[in-house]
């Protein structure tokens, strides 16, 4: 111990560059924090400007991810809307399942409800729905595509079992008589004629929605087929 006091006693004036030496590291060391935070802090910049100008702009792959959940949500939602326009214009389907379009039976009024919800909430073109109503309309689209699913596998089982034996054998006629109506083959009277008894059997049985009959309608006015023209001889004299 002695022996260092007799080295610092002599060698004092070491002092000085010792403590500037350490002091000139320790404010190198603060230096390089300071610039690698202002790299950093510069790099964020960047990357939110590159991303449009704000940190808002750090969302854009949620609202993405958003839209596509908004997308695919309107599209289930068509896609039961067809099944249901399916039966609902094609009066040979409606006359085979008949439940589908009675409102009257349990499962199709829920299907009705539950269709009714769903438009309801359906977005408009356009529009881009916040998270709350997002969620809701999906759980709506949802109960929609269930209700129509036990609907339709309640109205395919039991088809017209709710008639009595008259008023099947009505539909089964009617059945027979679109077939006539709807056939290009038949002369036009025979179509219109047809048609109009398809009516009469079907008056207080089964509700025709106005786009069903101008369906109907459509195919019972076909005009028939023209004659094939026969083909021009080739001229002789050529």
């Amino acid at each position: 111990m002695q022996d260092f006091w007799n080295f610092a006693g002599h060698y004092w004036w070491l002092v000085f560059p010792l403590f500037g030496m350490t002091m000139g590291a320790i404010n190198a060391r603060v230096k390089h924090r300071e610039v690698t935070a202002r790299r950093r802090h510069k790099e964020q910049l960047e990357l939110l400007a590159a991303q449009g100008g704000s940190p808002s702009a750090a969302e854009a792959p949620r609202a993405v991810e958003a839209g596509d959940a908004q997308q695919r949500a309107e599209q289930a939602h068509d896609e039961v809307t067809h099944r249901w326009l399916d039966y609902e214009l094609d009066a040979t389907k409606l006359i085979t399942y008949p439940a589908m379009s009675d409102g009257r039976q349990p499962l199709t009024a829920a299907f009705l409800r539950a269709k009714k919800v769903a438009d309801n909430l359906r977005p408009r073109p356009d529009e881009t729905l916040p998270a709350d109503r997002l969620r809701e309309y999906r759980d709506a689209v949802t109960d929609y595509e269930v209700a129509f699913e036990v609907a339709e596998r309640d109205a395919r089982r039991v088809k017209d079992a709710a008639f009595s034996p008259d008023e099947r054998k009505r539909l089964d006629t009617a059945k027979q008589l679109l077939t006539v109506a709807t056939d290009q083959a038949a002369t036009p009277n025979e179509r219109q004629l047809a048609y109009r008894r398809v009516r009469e059997e079907l008056d207080g049985l089964i509700w025709l929605s106005d786009e069903a009959v101008d369906e109907l309608e459509k195919k019972v006015a076909l005009e028939l087929p023209g004659p094939r023209s026969s083909p021009t001889p080739p001229d002789p004299a050529v």
